[in-house]
């Protein structure tokens, strides 16, 4: 992440808080969601391989309210 305060969840984990220098790692595959927290914002920089065949991503649903507003926790290091 490059700026602002972010969140990012994947299905079924916590929602976790992001902050500037944070790298986050999503496995080809994951569904997960990420964004910028309640009130603030967020920019980042996303990089991906594309598969040979195929979309390069799938994009779902937006995340419920309930979703967005959880608790989040910040990573231990």
């Amino acid at each position: 992440m490059t700026e602002g305060l972010g969140r990012v969840q994947a299905r079924g984990g916590e929602v976790i808080e992001i902050r500037p220098g944070d790298t986050i790692h999503t496995p080809p595959g994951e569904w997960h969601w990420h964004g910028a927290a309640p009130e603030h914002f967020m920019t980042h920089l996303a990089i991906w391989e594309a598969p040979a065949d195929g979309p390069e991503s799938e994009w779902g649903d937006q995340i419920t309210d309930e979703e967005y507003l959880a608790p989040a926790t910040r990573p231990t290091r």
